[in-house]
Formats: structure tokens, C-alpha cells, sequence
């Protein structure tokens, strides 16, 4: 049996294919019917090949749907139920998953720390960007949601922004009352700021250069927008704030552009990028003794880094400055199962409707165009839904 599926082609390309459908290989096991699978910002480091991807993945990290098929030793779910997954592949069992680090599974992945569905070196596990998935260790992946379609797009995004946005101001500790600075308003920290919005920050300040990225945010966050084109965005907050502010998120990672190089006519231009950029401003930012979060991805090499010791994951931080002001800092990818029972049962109380941050839900044959509209960061276009 086949079914359609967005499949890497290379660099810039890729194409909904028929592949084969996914089987219970596992007693764990169960296979799921899509009913939404989300484009990912991450996705775009393997699609503009700034990654080791090699033709033929089929993407998709984050997911939901309906059971269809359950294996043997699945005690918790049945056929029909609906259910969303969190981007992390885990176990369970390992020392890092009974310790809440389920972004860090020793188990799923040989050599290396987690696994994920659809994404290269994360593991064996094909994407939901499909018509059908199976989820391994499904008893302990797998989070129960109400019967029927109601929250379905808040709900898709607790597979990984919503609580990957959640992350980054648990990794800074933001307190109520506390000033941030966020950089990034793509998904991740669009959700960065709805979480410290919920979290009742005093004052949020996100950092972007699109504007309707900016007052997406600053609509449903009351976060202040800072474009980063206009002037240094340091020096913004600082003049906006009355100084350094309490906590700061890295929502941007590895491929941030540095605002002291030459706006381009392009959407998006390698040319600019400088990826310790962000770091250096949130070590600016932040006072002393102030905290960071660093969800943004951050890889151990880069093909089409801008120079050498990027490539090699090595980047020019201030560690200096960062030393002086008694700074502290998190980082790494999000453990999904820490918090998305808790983020679910907000959205089911109305608490919480992460959903405004969805523009486009679409059927999975117009992929390829949004892709290369998300790709190109055009106007409108924040979070992309799929529909098998």
C-alpha cells in the first residue's frame, strides 16, 4: 500500500511523492491517520540544505491524528482515539526520559542525544508530513486529546512550538513581573512571547524584521515591537526599557542576520547572516545576573556557513561580557512531555488559544509552494498548517 507524502528532493525542492505506508513494527506501536501536520522552522534548515539531509526524508515533526492501527503491547490507547505528539521520539525508560528530558532520550537514536520524526540525524523515524505515521513508544509519546475537531490548530502546535516558545522562558526562568527581550517572531517566538504574556511578564520586547511578524505579536502578546532594520536593537530596548532588561530568549538560532550588514532586495540573504549575532545582543541586554533561554537550533556543523569556525559549530560569543555581568544561560531543544498536558488543559479551559498564530491550513499537495513562501519569510505568511 502507498500513500502521498512531502519528500526531500535537495536544496530548495521538494515534492508530495507516493511512498510506502508506515506498519506496526513493534508491539509498542501504533499507526495513525494525519488530520494535521505542521511546517516547522527547522524544516528550513534541511530544505535550503544547511544540513547532512540526504534526498528522500519524508519531513514532518510535528503531528496528530487519529488511531487506526494499535500493537500488542499498547495498553493506553485504542483505534479511533485522537491524539498529538510531541517533535521528541523517546522511550520512557532511559535515565533522561525518568528525569523529564525527553528531548535527550539515550535510546531512540544511537550516538546521539534524542530522536525526532522526519528530521535528519534525529533517527529512523519517517515524518507525518503524510497521509499515515507510526509512533514508536506510543503508550508514552502519544498525549489524548477530546474527541472531535474542536482546537485542532491550537492543538497541532502543541507537537512543538507552543511548548518549544514555553522552553525558551522556562530555560531564562522568567518570573511574573520580569522584563524580556525575545528574539525571533517566527512560530518559536511568537509562542516565546504568548508564554511570557501568560506567564504575566511586566514587559515584553520582540525583536524581528517583518513587520506583520511584529504585530502579530504585538497584538496578542502586548509585546513591543522592535525591528531590528530600523537600529540597533540593543540600543532600542534599552532607550524603551530605561535600561537592561530582566531575562532574554534566542528564538532565532544559528542562521540569526546581523543588523549592521546591508538590507538586501532578497527575502532572505545567506550574505548577512552572522550566527553568534543574537547571543552577543542578548549578553548585552540582559543585567547582570540576568538569565537566558536559548531555544533557537544551534548545529555541530554547517554546510553553508559563512565561515570556517561556523561550520564547525564554533561561533564568536562574548563570553567575557557574558562572564563579567554573572549571566546564566539554558539551551537545547525542548522536552515536549514536560509541558504539553499542562499547555493541552489550558487550551481546553480557554486559558489559552495559541491558534492566532496560524495563517495557512492547506492540503498537503500545495507543500512544495509553502515551503518556498515560508522560506522566502513573505509577508502573512507565520505558521503553516497541512491537511492529508
Amino acid at each position: 500500500m502507498s500513500m502521498n507524502a512531502v519528500v526531500y528532493q535537495g536544496p530548495h525542492d521538494v515534492a508530495v511523492e507516493e511512498v510506502d505506508e508506515p506498519e506496526i513494527e513493534h508491539p509498542n506501536d501504533v499507526v495513525i491517520d494525519i488530520t494535521t501536520t505542521c511546517i516547522c522552522g527547522s524544516d528550513l534548515h534541511m530544505y535550503e540544505g544547511r544540513t547532512d539531509a540526504e534526498p528522500g526524508i519524508v519531513f514532518g515533526h510535528e503531528n496528530m491524528g487519529i488511531v487506526d492501527e494499535v500493537g500488542e503491547g499498547v495498553s493506553t490507547l485504542e483505534e479511533g482515539d485522537r491524539i498529538v505528539l510531541p517533535f521528541n521520539v523517546a522511550c520512557g525508560f532511559c535515565q533522561n526520559c525518568e528525569s523529564g528530558y525527553t528531548g535527550f532520550c539515550t535510546n531512540v537514536n544511537p550516538g546521539f542525544a534524542g530522536g525526532a520524526y522526519g528530521y535528519v540525524a534525529m533517527g529512523p523515524y519517517k515524518g507525518g508530513q503524510a497521509e499515515r505515521l507510526r509512533v514508536p513508544y506510543a503508550d508514552f509519546n502519544a498525549l489524548k486529546l477530546p474527541e472531535g475537531d474542536e482546537h485542532e490548530d491550537s492543538f497541532s502546535l502543541l507537537a512543538d512550538i507552543f511548548p518549544t516558545g514555553w522552553h525558551g522562558t522556562e530555560l531564562a526562568n522568567l518570573q511574573p513581573g520580569e522584563s524580556v527581550a525575545i528574539f525571533g517572531a517566527g512560530p518559536v517566538g511568537a509562542m516565546a512571547a504568548y508564554s511570557a504574556h501568560i506567564k504575566g511578564a511586566a514587559e515584553i520586547y520582540t525583536v524581528d524584521r517583518v513587520p506583520s511578524r511584529l504585530d502579530a505579536v504585538e497584538e496578542n502578546c502586548g509585546a513591543i515591537p522592535i525591528n531590528f532594520e530600523d537600529s540597533d536593537p540593543v540600543e532600542q530596548i534599552k532607550n524603551e526599557h530605561g535600561g537592561m532588561v530582566d531575562k532574554g530568549v534566542d528564538a532565532v538560532g544559528y542562521q540569526a542576520i546581523d543588523p549592521e550588514t546591508d538590507p538586501s532586495d532578497d527575502a532572505y540573504d545567506p550574505a548577512r547572516e552572522n550566527p553568534a549575532v543574537v547571543l552577543n545582543q542578548l549578553i548585552q541586554v540582559v543585567r547582570p545576573t540576568g538569565e537566558l533561554g536559548i531555544p533557537g537550533l544551534y548545529v555541530p556543523s554547517d554546510p553553508g556557513a559563512p565561515d570556517e569556525m561556523a561550520a564547525q559549530g564554533r561561533l564568536g560569543i562574548d563570553f567575557g561580557k557574558f562572564f563579567e555581568k554573572g549571566l546564566k544561560c539554558g539551551t537545547g531543544q525542548c522536552n515536549v512531555k514536560q509541558y504539553n498536558r499542562a499547555l493541552r488543559d489550558l487550551i481546553i479551559e480557554g486559558r489559552a488559544d495559541p491558534s492566532w498564530i496560524v495563517s495557512h491550513r492547506v492540503g498537503l499537495d500545495e507543500a512544495p509552494e509553502m515551503y518556498e513562501a515560508f522560506d522566502n519569510r513573505e509577508e502573512g505568511v507565520t505558521k503553516v498548517l497541512l491537511e492529508p
